[in-house]
């Protein structure tokens, strides 16, 4: 039998009902063109507004060095741990299981290295434009 054929169990899931959330880090523009972070969280089962994605182990040195995000978009973290620093020079860790929401698009932008890695194994998932990124900030 062909695989296509087999039965499956429908299952319905109404994604706006979801109260689980994953944590995020979202990357921001401050007025003057600094850039800053803050802690929040994504909801699960929210259908996000993407029309493609790609996955990437490679780095090149220019990335290391601070630069702004060049679009809105996830950046899921499958293998590593990244230190990312900021215009003041604040630091924050992204691991797998954290959300890293690229949203800086002007300005300095933000930097990072590899802590205890050797690679950052990573996907990215563009978000369409103007499009909600669904990030709720912490305290909110």
């Amino acid at each position: 039998m062909n695989g296509q054929h087999k039965n499956h169990k429908n299952v319905s899931v109404t994604p706006e009902e979801s109260t689980e959330f994953i944590p995020a880090i979202r990357l921001i523009n401050n007025p003057d063109g600094s850039c800053s972070f803050e802690k929040g969280k994504i909801p699960t089962l929210k259908h996000m507004n993407t029309t493609t994605f790609w996955m990437s182990n490679k780095t090149e040195e220019w990335e290391k060095n601070a630069h702004p995000a060049p679009r809105r978009q996830y950046v899921i973290t499958i293998k590593g741990n990244i230190r990312f620093k900021v215009t003041d020079g604040s630091t924050f860790m992204i691991k797998p299981g954290v959300v890293l929401l690229a949203e800086d698009l002007k300005g300095t932008g933000h930097s990072w290295d590899m802590v205890k890695s050797k690679e950052w194994e990573r996907l990215y998932i563009p978000i369409a434009e103007n499009a909600d990124d669904f990030f709720v900030r912490d305290g909110q």
